[in-house]
């Protein structure tokens, strides 16, 4: 396909698609799934996981206001008109903290899907430690060397620019590692900048008591997301079988209650497969969440619901882009 060519089926689809979805969702209503990670006012969020609790609440009020709400495990077959639902993964400790508080002095139904190995610990997920011992501090040392299945890599870390560089590079194979390779990667960086900067209970996931507090209010469910949010496609079908059935496990032993919702890590099409979505299936999941943009009708697979990330918007651009959200 050539560039113009490319351009051309482009503006095609941004004409034809828009009318096409709007004319289907007169025959069913659509519900828009968003998807959020923190509530927290950070120093630094390379990711945009973020959204402050003065911007949340606020996003929260519009909704409440001007749509209608549903739970992410409800049948939404039967719905009368277009919905929400919010939804949040990973299991933040600022969860509980800071998004539980306004979702219900507001009223609004949510789902945290979380990860169980880090629930209860003091560790950190990993994008956040790559952001402290990468992107924080001062007095980089000259390079980083990577050494791995034979062969060396090597990033020069003294301005900010490499320093980029390396992050994001780190980010893309750690997306994709297993456990064992995630383990090697982390302890090289470790030992690069040993000691400093130390972790801060920032980042930190929920404790138990946290993780209780959640799923003990009414407006809360809770779903599963993997014991140690790793990128399923990468994975044998028995490491996923475990990474999907232990997070069920564990969580329904934590809360005394069975779980019957997940959502895939990292969320694209390219970071589940097909025998993703069947464990999901098999494990007698009801839904499972992926984190591809689009609406949720009648005839959608309830084991790739679409969801649509939201960003540290100011309530009118959020009401702007919830607008096009139907559309998409």
């Amino acid at each position: 396909m050539t560039a113009l060519t490319g351009k051309i089926l482009g503006a095609a689809r941004k004409l034809v698609f828009p009318p096409v979805k709007r004319l289907l969702n007169r025959f069913d209503a659509p519900t828009i799934v968003l998807l959020y990670h923190r509530v927290a006012r950070l120093a630094s969020d390379p990711e945009q996981l973020a959204v402050t609790p003065e911007q949340f609440r606020a996003q929260m009020r519009y909704l409440k206001e001007n749509h209608r709400l549903v739970r992410f495990e409800e049948d939404w077959s039967g719905l009368p008109g277009p919905a929400v639902a919010v939804t949040f993964d990973d299991g933040y400790a600022d969860n509980a903290r800071e998004a539980l508080p306004i979702l219900e002095e507001v009223g609004v139904p949510v789902t945290f899907f979380v990860s169980s190995a880090t629930i209860g610990t003091t560790d950190e997920f990993w994008w956040d430690e790559l952001e402290r011992r990468i992107l924080s501090g001062a007095d980089f040392p000259e390079s980083f060397a990577l050494s791995e299945r034979g062969s060396a890599r090597n990033w020069p870390t003294v301005s900010a620019a490499g320093r980029q560089r390396l992050y994001h590079d780190l980010v893309a194979l750690l997306t994709g590692a297993d456990l064992a390779r995630r383990a090697g990667i982390l302890a090289q960086l470790r030992a690069w900048r040993a000691g400093r900067p130390e972790p801060g209970g920032a980042n930190r996931a929920l404790s138990l008591v946290e993780l209780k507090r959640l799923a003990a209010s009414p407006w809360v469910s809770i779903g599963a997301h993997t014991v140690n949010h790793l990128q399923l496609s990468a994975l044998s079908h028995e490491v996923q079988r475990e990474e999907i059935e232990q997070s069920k496990r564990e969580l329904e032993s934590w809360l005394g209650r069975e779980i019957t919702t997940f959502s895939y890590p990292f969320g694209r099409r390219c970071h589940y497969s097909g025998e993703s979505v069947g464990l999901c299936r098999e494990l007698g999941f009801l839904k499972a969440a992926s984190n591809s943009p689009g609406q949720a009708h009648r005839w959608s697979d309830p084991y790739q619901v679409p969801r649509h990330l939201v960003r540290n918007w100011p309530v009118e651009e959020f009401a702007a882009r919830l607008e096009r959200f139907w559309t998409r």
